[in-house]
C-alpha cells in the first residue's frame, strides 16, 4: 500500500499541530512510520487519503459499535443540525437521552451530560470527594481515566505509549493524593485502604481494562472491590467510558452483575460525537450543582447534535436484542481464528478476550496487569502491526490499546483478517 498523500498531510500538520496530532496515539510513535490520514469511513471500512481500504478494528476507540456513518445517525445529527447546532439552553432531547439511559443502565437514577470521557471522570471524583467529604482515590497501574491531573500517575493508554506516565505539569500536591494499586490484585487495594483509613473518598477503575490492552478482571476481583468499598464507605467508580454501551445493554455493571456508585460514560452514548457523562442514585447525585454544592459546567454539555446521535445510537442498541450477542460471537471467531494463525510462528502471545473487545499481546506470560501488559510492547507487536496493515488491516497502533469490533463487520471480514496473520512473517 502507498501512503504518499497521509505522508505529506503529517509533515503539514507537525507545522502547526504539536506533534502532528490532536491526540499522542495517533501519530504512530509507539510503531514507528507516519500515520494514516482517513478521508472517509462507511461501514467496517476506513477509506485513507490514498485511496486505499482498510478493515477497522478501533471504531474510532470505541464509539462506532454499529459501524461508520450508520444511517440512523447520521440522520438525527443532519436534522438537528437543521435546527441549529448549539443554544446554551435546555432542550427536551437532553431529558430524552437521558431517560434512555437511565432505562437500560442498572443502579441509576440521574445522569449528567459533559463533552468527554475526561470531563466525566473528572467530574465524577470532585463528586465523590464533595459526597463524602474526603480528598485521597485509588485508581489502578494502567488504567486510563483522561488526562485530568489526578488521573495521570502511571495512567495507560497514550501516555505509557510514550513511556512517561507521570506526566510533567502534574503538581506533587495532586499527586499525594493519588494512591496506585495493582489491576486484578485485592491484597494491594486492601493495604491501601488499611494505610489510609478514613481518607479515602473513592476507588475507581476500568471494570474491564482498555488502556493497557484489553485486561480481563479475575475471578472475585470486581466483587472484592465492591465488598471492600461497602465496608469501608468509600465509593466505587466504575469508568465504563469503554465498556458502558458495548459490553452489555447496562454496560460493565450489568455483564459482571457488580453494581458501582458512580458510573463514568463515554464514546458509545455519543454515537461519535464528543460526549460524556456521570450518572449515580438520586442520593448522590444531589450533591451536585444546581442542587448542591459540588460544580460542574459545560457550555456545550448536552448539545443538541451530540444528543441527536447519542440518541439515536442507544435506540438503535436498545431496540436490537441481539447486538451485544452478535458482536461477542464475531469477537470469539477472531480470537479463535488468530491463535490458529499465530500459534506456529515461533512468537510468543498472549490474546485476551471480553464481549467484543479483545487485544494480542507478544509476551509469553499470562496478561492480566499494567506489569505484564507491558511485556508486550517489544518489536514483534511493531512487526505485526505493520505486517497486517499493509494487507488492509487497521488494528490499535500501540500495544497498550484495545481492539474494539463493530456489529458492520462480516465473517468475510474477519477471515481476511486472520489470513492476513497467517501470511506474517517475524
Amino acid at each position: 500500500m502507498v501512503y504518499e498523500r497521509s505522508s505529506a498531510l503529517f509533515a503539514a500538520a507537525k507545522k502547526v499541530i504539536p506533534g502532528g496530532v490532536n491526540s499522542p496515539v495517533r501519530a504512530f510513535k509507539a510503531v514507528g512510520g507516519d500515520p494514516i490520514f482517513v478521508k472517509e469511513a462507511k461501514g467496517a471500512y476506513l477509506h485513507d487519503e490514498d485511496g486505499n481500504r482498510l478493515i477497522d478494528f478501533i471504531a474510532s476507540w470505541g464509539p462506532m459499535i454499529l459501524g461508520h456513518a450508520h444511517a440512523p445517525v447520521v440522520n438525527a445529527v443532519v436534522e438537528k443540525a437543521k435546527k441549529g447546532t448549539s443554544f446554551g439552553m435546555p432542550t427536551e432531547i437532553e431529558t430524552q437521552l437521558a431517560q434512555l439511559a437511565v432505562s437500560m443502565v442498572p443502579n441509576i437514577d440521574k445522569i449528567r451530560f459533559v463533552n468527554s470521557g475526561t470531563e466525566a471522570c473528572m467530574s465524577a471524583i470532585r463528586l465523590a470527594r464533595g459526597y463524602t467529604g474526603k480528598d485521597k482515590i485509588i485508581k489502578f497501574a494502567g488504567c486510563y481515566h483522561g488526562h485530568s491531573d489526578a488521573f495521570l500517575i502511571q495512567a495507560g493508554s497514550g501516555a505509557v505509549t510514550f513511556g512517561s506516565p507521570n506526566s510533567p505539569g502534574v503538581t506533587q500536591g495532586t499527586a499525594k493524593d493519588t494512591l496506585l494499586a495493582v489491576y486484578n490484585d485485592l491484597d494491594s487495594v486492601k493495604q491501601l485502604v488499611a494505610a489510609n483509613k478514613g481518607e479515602l473518598a473513592a476507588i475507581i477503575i476500568e471494570p474491564v481494562a482498555g488502556n493497557m490492552g484489553c485486561i480481563v478482571p479475575q475471578k472475585d476481583f470486581i466483587s472484592g472491590l465492591r465488598e471492600l468499598c461497602s465496608q469501608e464507605g468509600i465509593l466505587l467508580v466504575f469508568d465504563e467510558v469503554m465498556t458502558g454501551f458495548r459490553l452489555a445493554r447496562g454496560g460493565a455493571q450489568e455483564a459482571l452483575n457488580i453494581d458501582a456508585d458512580i458510573l463514568c460514560f463515554g464514546k458509545v452514548i455519543g454515537g461519535g460525537l464528543p460526549v460524556g457523562a456521570f450518572a449515580s442514585n438520586d442520593k448522590i447525585m444531589s450533591h451536585l450543582a444546581p442542587e448542591g454544592p459540588v460544580y460542574q459546567a459545560g457550555t456545550l454539555s448536552g448539545n443538541p447534535l451530540a444528543m441527536s446521535a447519542g440518541l439515536a445510537m442507544l435506540t438503535e442498541l436498545n431496540n436490537d436484542g441481539e447486538v451485544f450477542k452478535r458482536l461477542a460471537e464475531k469477537t470469539e471467531y477472531l480470537h479463535k481464528g488468530l491463535d490458529a494463525a499465530l500459534k506456529d510462528k515461533g512468537v510468543p502471545y498472549q490474546i485476551n478476550r471480553f464481549g467484543s473487545m479483545m487485544s494480542v499481546h507478544f509476551t509469553p506470560d499470562p496478561v492480566h496487569d499494567f506489569a505484564s501488559s507491558a511485556q508486550g510492547d517489544n518489536p514483534h507487536f511493531k512487526t505485526y502491526f505493520h505486517g497486517m496493515l499493509k494487507q488492509g488491516v487497521y488494528l490499535p497502533p500501540s500495544a497498550f490499546e484495545s481492539y474494539f469490533l463493530n456489529d458492520a463487520l462480516s465473517y468475510a471480514d474477519l477471515d481476511h483478517t486472520i489470513a492476513a496473520a497467517q501470511r506474517l512473517s517475524f
